[in-house]
């Protein structure tokens, strides 16, 4: 089983390279993707070990087959692109919603559909989705469905794919990321006094979830907020 790959869509950069480059970390054989080739061969070569890099567009699901026809046995699936979509009712941008919806739910679940013959003894998936789905927020309409979506997807390919695992992370503001880590320092004291653990979420915290939703084989069906109690203010 040691030899099954850990495939990481969208695993170049933020949560997922994190993810990524934890198990190349532990010698396993991992595939990460990323939109262009050239970007996603240069992250393997900076993850190392046996990391090989597939590049592919999540929006363009008819090409993910081609995209995806290099990669051999997989252990762990972690879907975890994002592409941040700030897209309000009153303004709203049909191109964008339209590739952000294909992205998470489409793209998502071809990659599903292409890599399921290639799953090897005891799989799992995870999908990455976010508290966006909980807490909207003006011009969240978009991210806001679809990670809402991402709740009911695990639930169906629970049922169409067992015995294969399928579980979802929904992490809150992830203090120590790239996305986060820059922002005024207001702001941030502002979101640390309503998280209840008094501190914002870590990216190692993130992995560790996720690593608890991929490798304990009793945990199924399960769409985890990684928050520390933000959801409970």
């Amino acid at each position: 089983m040691a030899s099954s790959n850990v495939v990481v869509v969208g695993g170049t950069r933020g949560l997922g390279r994190e993810v990524a480059q934890f198990y190349a970390d532990r010698g396993r054989g991992v595939v990460v993707t990323g939109r262009d080739q050239v970007g996603a061969e240069a992250c393997a070569a900076e993850i190392g070990g046996s990391t090989r890099g597939v590049g592919l567009d999540l929006a363009e699901p008819h090409a993910i087959a081609d995209r995806l026809a290099g990669v051999g046995d997989v252990e762990y699936l972690v879907l975890a692109a994002i592409e941040r979509d700030a897209n309000s009712v009153r303004d709203y941008d049909i191109e964008a919603a339209m590739r952000l919806v294909t992205l998470k739910l489409v793209g998502y679940t071809e990659v599903v559909h292409v890599l399921a013959p290639r799953f090897s003894q005891d799989p799992a998936i995870l999908i990455f989705g976010g508290l966006a789905r909980d807490r909207p927020y003006p011009g969240s309409t978009t991210v806001t469905t679809v990670n809402g979506a991402v709740t009911s997807l695990v639930r169906t390919l629970v049922i169409e794919l067992a015995p294969t695992r399928v579980n979802a992370l929904h992490p809150a503001i992830v203090g120590d990321s790239p996305q986060w880590r820059d922002m005024p320092p207001e702001r941030f004291e502002a979101l640390v006094q309503r998280t209840p653990t008094g501190r914002l979420v870590t990216m190692a915290e993130v992995v560790d979830a996720s690593r608890f939703l991929l490798e304990n084989q009793a945990i199924n069906g399960i769409n985890l907020a990684v928050d520390g109690g933000w959801l409970c203010m």
